[in-house]
């Protein structure tokens, strides 16, 4: 899987919907998979299924 940059879009309930920065398309995850601190509006780095803020 190749590294991907999303934004934190909205948070409903346990999970985080991610909006793809290249491709408007938007994703699911369990919020319990996002680094610490991470809010809505935060971009997120995905690599190799690890999320972590990005710059």
């Amino acid at each position: 899987m190749e590294p991907k940059d999303y934004i934190l879009s909205k948070i409903e309930g346990e999970y985080a919907y991610l909006r793809d920065t290249e491709s408007e398309n938007e994703i699911f995850i369990a919020l319990a998979l996002l680094p610490e601190g991470a809010q809505i509006g935060s971009k997120i780095h995905c690599e190799m299924f690890a999320y972590t803020l990005a710059e």
